[in-house]
């Protein structure tokens, strides 16, 4: 039997969220971290995970990191306009080669989740530490694996309809808050050969990604969304000759026939 290979994971984060001083108590080493270690501890040897903040060379995003990189976790809230925008431009083109990115929270705004959706992905907000509900509305889907029907999270900031974005392809998880509003707070797209999980819960200012229902989300996204290969080539629009794939079927059945000869 041929070894499960380890899921390569990038955790992205601005590293700016610890100067809020309730953001530093409960994220000492900072969001991406913390989501880092729960990456780890989820998925112990079946994924290897790094992470990247907004501050090192590239924003620790280089072309040779991404190409490594199976999943991409990405968490920002403050400083959506600093990232450069060849680094946004290398990050979606790694998604449309088949890379799975994870964009959580404040993320539905950063330059890379704004040009895959191609739409504002404005929502309504209220930051104040009300209850949330987090329904699994798909219960079959991978991401909701072992999951309770609802994952309640005493104290959050509410996110709220309308969320300009496209139709999801699979809505897997909706919120409730206690102020009457719900959202779509779990949502998938395709985009080329590469998986988008949205995920909203996970302001700074509250302890969201030390429970473990959220921990166990992010790993189920991150096995959903690891990159996979293609026998279908996107990258280019080639000049085809008539027959072409014909004769790439004679090939191959040539091939078979004369491997099965062989053995016989």
């Amino acid at each position: 039997m041929t070894p499960q290979v380890a899921i390569r994971v990038t955790v992205w984060g601005e590293g700016l969220e610890q100067q809020a001083p309730e953001a530093n108590r409960i994220y000492p080493d900072g969001i991406h971290e913390a989501i880092a270690a729960a990456l780890r501890a989820e998925l112990g040897e079946a994924a290897l995970v790094r992470t990247a903040t907004l501050d090192g060379p590239e924003h620790g995003l280089s072309s040779e990191v991404l190409e490594a990189t199976d999943v991409l976790a990405w968490w920002g809230h403050r400083a959506h306009e600093a990232v450069d925008d060849a680094v946004a431009d290398r990050v979606v083109q790694q998604v449309l080669d088949g890379m799975g990115l994870l964009v959580l929270h404040s993320s539905h705004l950063s330059k890379p989740f704004l040009r895959l959706m191609g739409t504002r992905c404005s929502l309504r907000w209220r930051n104040d530490a009300e209850r949330e509900v987090v329904w699994t509305v798909a219960p079959a889907h991978a991401i909701t694996e072992g999951l309770p029907p609802a994952i309640v999270i005493p104290e959050h900031e509410m996110y709220g309809e309308y969320f300009d974005i496209p139709p999801p392809e699979e809505l897997v998880f909706i919120s409730s808050f206690s102020g009457g509003e719900v959202f779509r707070s779990g949502c998938c797209w395709t985009r080329g050969k590469g998986r988008v999980f949205y995920f909203s819960p996970g302001h700074e200012t509250f302890p969201v990604y030390h429970q473990p229902e959220i921990k166990r989300v992010l790993a189920n996204g991150v096995r959903w969304a690891r990159r996979r290969s293609s026998s279908t080539e996107t990258t280019s629009s080639p000049n085809s000759r008539a027959g072409w794939y014909e004769a790439q079927g004679r090939s191959v059945s040539e091939q078979r026939w004369q491997d099965d000869a062989a053995a016989h």
